[in-house]
């Protein structure tokens, strides 16, 4: 037998061995739960994202906040993307933006660019490169916006259907987005990434080297395929005519009747069943939208708009009478304007009845006309639950889009029938700021960061943007979403997350060497870009692509630039410039698949080829 001391030894060794393994096993138990828990939140934001259960900052911040209180990360991990450069350059680049929109610096190439065109294919080659060509320096949103109205008007003067137009602008806006670092915001934030990891950041045309064949090219292939793939639909401009004639109708308050003197509210006018009153002619001016204390007089010609297989609330009325006016509404009138608003996934209408939000109330402005999936809806409009997506055909005042632009309730807004925007004396000064800062950036005078706050500011201290309209041209939504996800993706990385899920997407191509884990990582970007936004995407697939090349033992930063270079363009929903056409260009949703299968082939294939040979592996 052992000496006593040698037994008291081995039993204390014993001990000690038995609660390191105790240890090791609850470290591991510990992080398998934290994994599984992160992975659970995860797919909990992904599918809030990608069924618009909540807005997008909400999920994402919903995520962080959760993560943040089961301890999985640290105030300073869920906090980090707030004090990284990437959500402020966006932020500041959006100002940017909205100077240029306001001046109309732009449209000079936008009147250059609507010539007559021989043919289909000349005029979408004018309209397209250009559009590739700005959206390499201006954020696509506010691009997208100011085109695709005035290219629809362009498309139905000249007899044309606009849906063979508007889905290519938005793809070639996409395509652009990838020539330089500030061409879209997906670049800046990887380029954050990329910082926040110990990297240097993506330089302003450093990505342009393989940016620039995918626009090219991509470009090209839409010049090639639009015309034979995308169909001959009728946007919301070309019904707009047939709609009025269908489902105006014209009355008249009678003298000393039952309705000269009251409001609109105690006649019984304001909650009528299949038709609503849009708008009165009172003494030669007109009150649109009419408001429920409107008082009517007699010899006031009302305006009711509405089907007319359900317009039986006004047989018999008494105090009202036929009338024999029936001229249509125009278009712009002294009093009114119309109106195609295209509702965002952020809006407090979506999910929602016009009834239930107080639409007439809430807007100033009464809709007539509801456009989903290419065909107007058919039903009571007060009833009908409002999608994101939806174009709104409204009668409103003149003032409505400067209201309403710059909010997240709708993605676009534009006057139907209108003029283009003139071009101010001060879009100059705004092309100078704009090119001030491509160039201070892209000489490596100054980061992005100072360089795009400087023009910011200085667009502000010239007068060209008032401090509200700074501050309104912010899509707040986009800059929260970007801040909080790098905390999600920090939780992915500490909880080894992103190394299973890396594992498991680059498993099936890993017999296919580095390309492989590139082809896997450069699909896995793009199909995750279809379900939820682009920048949310990109914060996820960060680490598991930065994973996938430690777990190689391979560069990151090719794998990063193939994260930022990806797009996907097979449904509206996948990106925010195809869900503002989608309405006004009359597109159904299977459209996006006919000529966005092919563009995506090519983007993937184009970064697999180029990303190695400009960034080895």
């Amino acid at each position: 037998m052992p000496a006593a001391s040698t037994r008291d030894e081995w039993v204390a060794l014993l001990d000690r061995s038995c609660f390191a393994a105790a240890v090791t096993i609850a470290v591991e138990v510990t992080l398998t739960l934290e994994l599984w828990i992160t992975l659970g939140v995860v797919l909990l934001t992904v599918l809030a994202l990608a069924r618009e259960m909540v807005a997008p900052a909400i999920a994402v911040v919903g995520a962080v906040v959760v993560l943040l209180i089961l301890g999985i990360i640290t105030p300073q991990q869920a906090l980090a993307g707030f004090s990284n450069p990437a959500p402020i350059t966006v932020a500041a680049l959006y100002v940017v933006a909205r100077a240029v929109e306001k001046t109309g610096a732009l449209q000079p190439l936008v009147s250059a660019t609507l010539g007559d065109g021989a043919n289909g294919r000349y005029s979408l080659a004018k309209i397209l490169l250009p559009t590739a060509g700005a959206s390499a320096f201006l954020n696509n949103t506010p691009l997208v916006a100011m085109l695709a109205p005035q290219v629809a008007d362009w498309a139905e003067r000249r007899r044309r259907p606009a849906s063979w137009y508007l889905m290519p602008i938005s793809f070639a806006a996409m395509l652009g987005g990838t020539i330089t670092l500030i061409g879209t915001s997906t670049n800046i934030v990887v380029s954050g990434l990329l910082e926040a990891a110990g990297h240097p950041p993506i330089g302003m045309f450093e990505i342009t080297w393989i940016g620039l064949p995918i626009a090219v090219l991509g470009v090209a292939l839409l010049i090639l395929l639009a015309p034979v793939l995308l169909p001959d639909r009728r946007g919301v401009r070309q019904q707009l005519e047939e709609e009025l004639r269908e489902f105006v109708i014209h009355m008249e308050v009678e003298p000393g009747g039952a309705l000269d003197g009251k409001t609109i509210e105690a006649g019984g006018l304001r909650h009528l069943q299949g038709v609503f009153l849009a708008e009165i002619e009172k003494g030669g001016q007109l009150i649109a939208p009419a408001t429920p204390t409107t008082i009517l007089e007699g010899g006031d010609r009302l305006t009711f708009v509405g089907r007319a297989d359900l317009v039986v609330d006004l047989q018999g009325r008494r105090g009202l009478r036929s009338t024999e006016y029936r001229h249509l509404i125009e278009t712009n009138g002294s009093g009114h304007t119309f109106f195609e608003s295209v509702v965002s996934g952020t809006s407090p209408l979506a999910g929602r009845t016009l009834k239930e939000v107080g639409f007439r109330e809430r807007y100033q402005a009464a809709v007539l006309a509801i456009h989903r999936s290419g065909e107007r809806v058919r039903a009571k409009l007060g009833d009908v639950p409002i999608r994101a997506g939806d174009t709104l055909v409204l009668l409103a005042d003149p003032g409505f889009r400067a209201r309403w632009r710059d909010r997240q309730d709708f993605l676009l807004v534009s006057d139907l029938g209108g003029s283009p925007p003139p071009t101010s004396r001060q879009a100059l000064l705004v092309a100078l700021v704009t090119l001030a800062i491509v160039v201070a950036a892209g000489a490596g005078f100054i980061p992005i960061l100072n360089a795009a706050l400087l023009g910011a500011l200085a667009l502000v201290l010239l007068g060209i943007l008032t401090p509200n309209e700074a501050r309104s041209a912010i899509d707040f939504d986009v800059v929260v979403v970007i801040a909080a996800a790098f905390g999600l993706g920090a939780a992915m990385e500490v909880t080894g997350l992103a190394q299973l899920l890396s594992a498991s997407i680059v498993e099936p191509f890993s017999g296919l060497g580095p390309l492989g884990i590139l082809f896997a990582v450069t699909l896995a970007t793009a199909l995750f870009t279809e379900l939820i936004t682009n920048n949310a995407a990109a914060v996820l697939l960060f680490p598991i692509a930065t994973a996938a090349a430690a777990g190689a033992g391979l560069d990151p930063r090719p794998f990063a630039i193939a994260v930022a270079a990806s797009a996907s363009f097979l449904t509206p929903i996948g990106y925010q410039t195809n869900m503002m056409v989608y309405g006004p260009g009359g597109y159904r949703f299977t459209d996006y698949a006919w000529l966005g299968l092919p563009l995506n082939l090519l983007v993937v294939a184009l970064i697999v080829l180029l990303v190695p040979f400009f960034w080895p592996l």
